[in-house]
C-alpha cells in the first residue's frame, strides 16, 4: 500500500507542485485538504477542489474553521488590542497557525504517514507549519518539496506542464491573500524600503465620497451589533462592517517587522472591519476600565500579539494571558459613535452605562466635588516627597 500523505493546499502553484510532485515522483497517496478560515467563497472553494483532483489526489477535504478561529483567536486579539508594531491586524499570521491546526487534526484522523505544505525557505509560513505539526503530531513526518528542492516558479509551471496539468500561474504584479481578519498585498513595491503600493493594488477600491456615520456595539468586549442591528453571529457582523467601510477605501497601509527568521519584511493590507473594530474598541476601553487595567492589557496584549505572529500559539501562557484579557472585558460594553470619510475615519465617541467620565466626583477641568482645595494641597505635598528628597540630597553633594 502507499504512503498517505496530506498536503495543505491552496491551489496555486507552489501547492499544485507539490500535489503532483508527490504522487507522481514520490509515490505517495495523497490527500488534499483546503483550510477555510473565512478567505474562500463556495466557488472558489469548488475551483480548488477540481485542481486537486485533477492534479492526482486521491481525495479532498475543505476544512471550515472560521468560527474556530473567531472564537480562539479574532476575539482574543479585540481583547488585547493586538496590532503588530501598533499597525498590523496580525492577519495572516494568525490565520496560519488555526490552518496548520486544521491540517494536521486532519492527518491523524486520516491515519496519514506524512504531512506537507508548499511554503517556501525564505518566509514566516515555513516555521507556523512545520513548528504546529511537530508539536502536535511528532510522529508524523514533515514534507516540504518547495523549500527543499529551490525550485524556480518557471520550473514549477514546466513540470505541471510536462505532465499535463495546463493551468494560467501567470505571475500577477500583486499577490493577494484574504481572510476574515484582512488582506495582505505584496508587490514589487514591498521589496523596497523607499516605495509604497499604489492605489489600484489594493482589492478594494474608493467607491464612496461622502462621509457617513456609523455605531458599534460592544458587549463585554465583543462586536454584538454594527449601526443598532445586533447579531450573535460575529462573522456575519465582520463581513457587514467590511463591506460598509471598504467602499471608502479604509483599513489599508503598510506593515514593516521582524520576521520569525530574523529578517526584516513589508507587507500591504487592507483591513477596514479589524482595524474600525480595534480602534473602537480600545476607544471604549479608555472609558470604561481603570489606568491600571490598560497598562497591564498594553503589556499583555503586546506579548500575546508577538507570540501569535511568531508561532507560540500553542505555548500554554497563551491560555493563561486569554483568561486575563477576557476578565477585564466584563465592564467593556457600549456603543462607539464614528464617522466614516474616503481612506480615514474620526472616533467620535461613545455611549456606556460604564463609562467612568460619568461620575459624581466631577468633571476634569471643570468642578470638584468628592475633595476639597486643602485635600489637593496635602496630597501634592506628599506626591513630591520623593522627588524633594532626591533633588536635596543632590544639592547637598554638589
Amino acid at each position: 500500500m502507499k504512503e498517505k500523505v496530506v498536503l495543505a493546499f491552496s491551489g496555486g502553484l507552489d501547492t499544485s507542485f507539490c500535489a503532483m510532485y508527490l504522487a507522481q515522483e514520490k509515490g505517495f497517496e495523497v490527500h488534499t485538504a483546503v483550510a477555510n478560515t473565512g478567505g474562500f467563497s463556495e466557488e472558489e472553494l469548488k475551483v480548488i477542489e477540481d485542481k486537486a483532483y485533477r492534479l492526482g489526489a486521491k481525495s479532498h477535504a475543505t476544512l471550515d474553521v472560521t468560527q474556530e478561529y473567531y472564537d480562539k483567536s479574532i476575539r482574543y486579539m479585540v481583547f488585547g488590542n493586538v496590532l503588530r508594531n501598533g499597525t498590523y491586524p496580525i492577519s495572516v499570521s494568525s490565520e496560519r497557525i488555526f490552518q496548520a491546526l486544521a491540517i494536521i487534526n486532519y492527518a491523524k484522523e486520516l491515519g496519514a504517514d506524512y504531512v506537507a505544505h508548499g511554503s517556501t525557505g525564505a518566509g514566516n509560513d515555513q516555521v507556523r507549519f512545520d513548528l504546529t505539526f511537530d508539536v502536535l503530531a511528532p510522529e508524523i513526518k514533515i514534507l516540504t518539496p518547495t523549500r527543499d528542492l529551490l525550485l524556480s516558479r518557471e520550473a514549477e509551471i514546466n513540470y505541471l506542464k510536462e505532465h499535463g496539468y495546463e493551468a494560467d500561474f501567470t505571475k500577477m504584479e500583486y499577490s493577494i491573500n484574504k481572510g476574515l481578519w484582512g488582506t495582505s498585498v505584496g508587490g514589487k513595491e514591498t521589496l523596497k524600503s523607499e516605495q509604497t503600493l499604489p492605489d489600484e493594488a489594493y482589492p478594494s477600491q474608493v467607491e464612496k465620497t461622502e462621509p457617513e456615520t456609523i455605531t458599534l456595539q460592544f458587549e463585554k468586549g465583543e462586536l454584538c451589533g454594527v449601526n443598532g442591528e445586533c447579531s450573535d453571529n460575529k462573522i456575519a457582523l465582520i463581513n457587514k462592517l467590511e463591506a460598509i467601510a471598504s467602499k471608502f477605501g479604509i483599513g489599508r497601509d503598510m506593515h514593516i517587522g521582524d520576521t520569525i527568521i530574523g529578517i526584516k519584511g513589508r507587507v500591504g493590507f487592507e483591513a477596514a472591519a479589524p482595524l474600525l473594530i480595534i480602534n473602537a474598541h480600545k476607544m471604549l476601553e479608555k472609558h470604561t476600565l481603570t489606568k491600571w487595567q490598560q497598562y497591564w492589557k498594553d503589556q499583555l496584549g503586546n506579548w500575546y500579539g508577538m507570540f501569535l505572529h511568531e508561532a507560540q500559539y500553542l505555548e500554554p501562557v497563551m491560555r493563561d494571558i486569554e483568561q486575563f484579557l477576557e476578565s477585564s472585558q466584563q465592564n467593556v460594553t457600549g456603543t462607539v459613535i464614528i464617522k466614516l470619510r474616503p481612506l480615514g475615519y474620526t472616533l467620535v465617541g461613545v455611549d456606556s452605562t460604564y463609562d467612568l467620565m460619568k461620575t459624581d466626583f466631577g468633571e476634569y477641568g471643570e468642578m470638584n466635588r468628592a475633595w476639597s482645595a486643602d485635600d489637593v494641597k496635602g496630597f501634592t505635598k506628599i506626591l513630591g516627597n520623593q522627588m524633594k528628597i532626591f533633588y536635596n540630597v543632590q544639592k547637598r553633594n554638589q
